[in-house]
């Protein structure tokens, strides 16, 4: 992404490990991932020809990303890379791999919605320890949850109406799709097509 599309896309703000989180989080941080003291990453204001641009913000950490993470035909390493970050285990700090197809179906649910707001990642990547100590307090959880893969996200976006999202995530046939009404938000997979 070059320089002029980057400022539109973030609506100016720097989103540099290096320049918002300080000297200690640059050491840290994936250089497209934020600290908590970050402003909000905007949304993409226009297309970008040729790339695909997401930007999150993890409800728990408030660490954010905003950027393309695929860009001429292939997906961006250092843009996986600070969204494995964002979207970690906030319970553990642990990191996966998160899938790209996970990203593709997350950046066409953004056009389906129109959405301006980032997506609010409220559980992107589990671990095993995390989603046991989940499941042991309700039966909610999967036990072999696609969170532990890298595979599922829970997620909202400021404005966007949660029956509207989950209409859309449902719409686009790519996997599973959960509607937690009273957790207010929607479980998104890259699973078999299934609802609930």
């Amino acid at each position: 992404m070059n320089r002029r599309n980057m400022i539109k896309f973030t609506g100016g703000a720097v989103l540099n490990g290096a320049l918002v989180g300080g000297v200690g989080a640059a050491a840290l941080l994936p250089a497209n991932a934020t600290t908590a003291q970050a402003p909000l990453p905007a949304a993409p204001s226009a297309p970008v020809p040729d790339a695909r641009l997401l930007a999150f913000v993890n409800t728990h950490t408030g660490d954010t990303f905003a950027d393309a993470y695929w860009e001429h035909g292939t997906y961006v390493p250092s843009a996986m890379s600070a969204i494995n970050y964002v979207m970690r285990d906030h319970r553990s700090g642990e990191t996966h791999e998160i899938d790209p197809r996970l990203l593709d179906q997350l950046h066409q649910l953004r056009g389906l919605v129109d959405a301006s707001a980032p997506y609010q990642i409220i559980s992107g990547y589990r671990s095993p320890a995390s989603n046991a100590g989940l499941r042991a307090h309700s039966n909610g959880v999967a036990s072999r949850s696609l969170h532990m893969d890298g595979r599922a996200v829970d997620i909202r976006v400021a404005g966007v109406d949660l029956t509207r999202l989950q209409d859309a995530a449902l719409s686009m046939q790519a996997g599973g799709v959960g509607f937690y009404q009273a957790s207010d938000f929607v479980h998104v997979d890259t699973g078999r097509v299934r609802r609930w």
